[in-house]
């Protein structure tokens, strides 16, 4: 970009509203060339959310009426790519396939270009026209239900984690069009459901119930199947367990024991991880005992000198100052008239792009001319390959050296669109989701039918090859020579120990893409600190903002952070791949993670951007500028509604139907001062009601709202999923016909399946390594007698 000396690869126009936010700025962050149309909603926007969101874009405001429209179609006609937000009804590249029409659903008026679009449930299906703010969109897809103490109101993430999570795929979608085009020679419209990419991204919400039927429940904060959790220490919170291999324990233990303060864990029977697992109240309670003692920031280092999965839960204020994220150039500093001289730090992107090398400067969005608005002087050219393509990436071929979660979740997003993954694994690295029998999720599985594994392994090739060995490390240098794109998640250094190096694959296969997923990355202070989805949430800043008004903070109970990470591996990758060429994206989860942050760390800098946070325990969903705005008990135990009004109309209706006439008239101001008497009152009138009807009955007057959804209700109760088919069932040679979380990005023209179920450990090294590497039987013989094949 033009603050960093290059020239944006793509040109791109932003017409997202808060829905997809993220994802424009994500393409940002890759060096795009993004021109962005004024939207309503930006007008509500603080100085810092502004900021955060648009910095890096030029500003063009259309003028009423046929010339603003001829103005739109003529920068849309100028772009690789439109990016598109906001519910059905409000979407301007759209014609026919309104919320009340028939037929498919409605068609881009930009026929050339790859167009975009995030609605809050999708393009097709009964509820297609239904309206969705975060709240709504984290409630519909079962993402609010895990969030919270048992007994009040489920809560969503913080800092918007369901829209954030619309808008990388959005972003993703973006790249995957325009490698479609680039060989098929036109665009398409492409169609992402915010509801779905929130239910991808659960961990073991649906698939639990999918697997045994039952599914988790919020319970303040601890890890269902990870002994991990928040911690308070001396003079703050930490985030830590002892899951994981057998080391995490019994050096958690030892460093207890040096001080005196393992009480009654140095007994035998503790050294079961069974008996751990059964008694981990009583075994957290003195784990809690000795974090107490100690401050956060003693805690947090000896935990990495001794290699042990604890962090510091840190501020947003804090976060600047962190050795890691410092050391690696990772905040980006944004310039632009009202801000200080020097400008203003904000958190940067997921990775280093080759297109916006790091440090980052952006200048804040400005107007620019509407004649002229793009930096680059011709957009990206199109390579017209011609013949069929079924999907984006059908012979692009993947290595897949990753294990648990964020790994697995990348390489099978890029199955799911056409790339043959080829997964290696063995019985001597067991991945936890294989073998780990508090992951397996179904009652009796083994490491073949293990539920977890299944979900997020479909579509690809298993090869067992025990890489402890020199000849199994001798294989693999085979297999890189031969594939397009190599994602790995080992610690660092640990390819350069087998002459893995990036240098060494691009000498053995030029061109090759690779994507090290590191937790904190392959360089800086930290880079051989061992994390887990909870440690990576805490050092983020994203933890501590799960806490009530005075309260601790209460972390996640899934790995949101394992999924934000898989989401931009596959970015970077798609990066990549669309430039043609090759490199080394050196991902840290961490930066990934931080990246999620939203504005946060501006509201730091421009304090006075900051709204009065009137959360409280009993509404913790609050809204610095929408009220009503939260979470309300419907009919039924435990049954919920989250609901969201925007505007004096929305309220006026929603006042008239719970009748509520005398509060019918007040504005926003009076509704705010009486928020504490309208949300009584709400909770009062829904508590009456059924939640599936009244959800329904509220998004007929416009009014967002959704049924806070459990596992349970996406995959059997949800009419619109499953209309819309997203859970889709494979047939598994031991498991049976079991239903996976489906496609997210829905691309007509080369639509994205789920083929083939989750592989058997090793079930196609035979064949893999024949039809690629040309091994007759004699040498798998040898191989498989020297234990290197198991």
């Amino acid at each position: 970009m033009e603050e960093n000396g290059r020239v944006g690869r793509l040109r791109v126009l932003d017409l997202t509203d808060e829905l997809a936010f993220q994802g424009a700025r994500l393409l940002v962050g890759l060096g795009a060339d993004v021109v962005r149309i004024e939207h309503p909603a930006d007008a509500e926007l603080s100085r810092a959310e502004s900021v955060h969101w648009h910095a890096g874009k030029r500003l063009v405001r259309l003028p009423e009426g046929a010339a603003g429209t001829a103005l739109l179609d003529e920068l849309a006609a100028q772009a690789d790519v439109v990016v598109e937000s906001g519910s059905l009804d409000g979407l301007r590249g759209l014609t026919g396939g309104g919320p009340v029409d028939g037929g498919g659903g409605p068609s881009s008026r930009w026929k050339g270009v790859v167009h975009v679009v995030v609605t809050p449930f999708g393009l097709t299906g009964p509820r297609r026209g239904w309206h969705a703010d975060d709240l709504v969109a984290a409630a519909a897809g079962g993402m609010a239900w895990l969030g919270g103490k048992p007994g009040l109101p489920p809560k969503a993430p913080p800092r918007e984690q369901a829209a954030q999570l619309a808008g990388a795929n959005l972003a993703i979608a973006a790249l995957l069009g325009v490698i479609a085009r680039d060989r098929t020679g036109h665009g398409q419209l492409i169609d992402i459901s915010a509801q779905e990419a929130v239910a991808a991204t659960l961990e073991t919400a649906a698939i639990a119930w999918i697997h045994a039927g039952r599914y988790p429940s919020r319970n303040g904060g601890v890890y269902e199947h990870v002994a991990h959790r928040v911690f308070a220490a001396a003079d703050g919170h930490v985030a830590g367990g002892y899951s994981g291999s057998d080391r995490m324990w019994t050096d958690l233990l030892a460093w207890m024991a040096e001080h005196g303060e393992a009480e009654d864990l140095t007994d035998d029977e503790w050294a079961d991880p069974v008996i751990r697992w059964q008694g981990r109240e009583h075994v957290d309670a003195v784990v809690a005992r000795f974090a107490a003692r100690r401050s956060r920031t003693h805690l947090a280092e000896e935990g990495r000198r001794r290699a042990l999965p604890w962090a510091e839960v840190a501020t947003a204020e804090r976060l600047t100052a962190n050795e890691q994220l410092l050391a690696r150039d990772f905040f980006t500093r944004v310039h632009g008239p009202g801000l200080p001289e020097e400008g203003v730090l904000d958190v940067g992107f997921p990775f280093a792009a080759p297109d916006l090398p790091r440090p980052v400067r952006l200048t804040a969005a400005a107007q620019a001319d509407p004649a002229a608005p793009w930096r680059t002087e011709n957009p990206r050219g199109r390579h017209r390959a011609g013949g069929p393509v079924r999907r984006a990436l059908d012979g692009v071929r993947v290595l897949d050296l990753t294990w648990v979660l964020a790994g697995p979740y990348a390489t099978k997003t890029l199955a799911e669109h056409g790339a043959d993954v080829i997964k290696i694994e063995s019985r001597h690295r067991q991945d936890p989701t294989r073998f780990a029998p508090s992951m397996r999720l179904r009652p009796d599985a083994g490491f073949d039918d293990s539920g977890y594994f299944i979900n997020f392994n479909r579509n690809k090739r298993s090869v067992a090859l025990n890489l402890r060995t020199e000849q199994g490390r001798q294989v693999l240098r085979r297999l890189v020579a031969r594939c397009d794109i190599v994602i790995e998640n080992f610690s660092p250094g640990v390819l350069a120990r087998w002459s893995l190096t990036y240098d060494r694959m691009a000498e053995i296969n030029p061109g090759v893409i690779l994507v090290s997923m590191a937790g904190v990355g392959q360089s800086g202070p930290w880079r051989d600190a061992v994390t887990f989805a909870d440690t990576l949430a805490a050092m983020s800043g994203l933890t501590s903002e799960t806490a009530d008004p005075g309260e601790p903070p209460q972390g996640l109970t899934f790995g949101l952070g394992d999924m934000v990470a898989a989401n931009a591996a596959v970015l970077a990758a798609l990066d990549l791949v669309a430039a043609g060429r090759g490199g080394h994206v050196d991902l840290s989860q961490l930066e990934a993670m931080a990246s999620s942050m939203g504005p946060a760390v501006l509201q730091t800098r421009l304090p006075e951007d900051t709204a009065d946070d009137r959360r409280t325990t009993a509404q913790p969903n609050r809204h610095p500028r929408m009220v009503p705005h939260g979470v309300y008990p419907t009919r039924g135990e435990d049954r919920w509604i989250a609901l969201a009004v925007r505007g004096d109309e929305q309220w006026r209706r929603l006042a008239g139907r719970a009748g509520l006439d005398e509060l019918a008239s007040a504005g926003p101001r009076e509704r705010r001062s009486d928020e504490d008497r309208i949300d009584a009152a709400l909770a009062a009138w829904c508590a009456r009601q059924d939640g599936t009807e009244l959800a329904a009955d509220l998004q007929s007057l416009g009014i967002a709202a959704a049924v806070v959804a459990t596992g349970r209700d996406l995959v059997e109760h949800d009419p619109h999923l499953a209309e819309r088919g997203f859970y889709p069932v494979l047939e598994h040679p031991i498991a049976g016909p079991v239903r996976h979380e489906g496609v997210v990005v829905r691309m007509p023209e080369t639509p994205g399946a789920l083929v083939t179920a989750a592989p058997l450990l090793g079930e196609h090294t035979d064949a893999v390594l024949k039809d690629l590497l040309g091994m007759e039987e004699a040498e798998l013989s040898r191989l498989r007698e020297a234990g290197v094949l198991e």
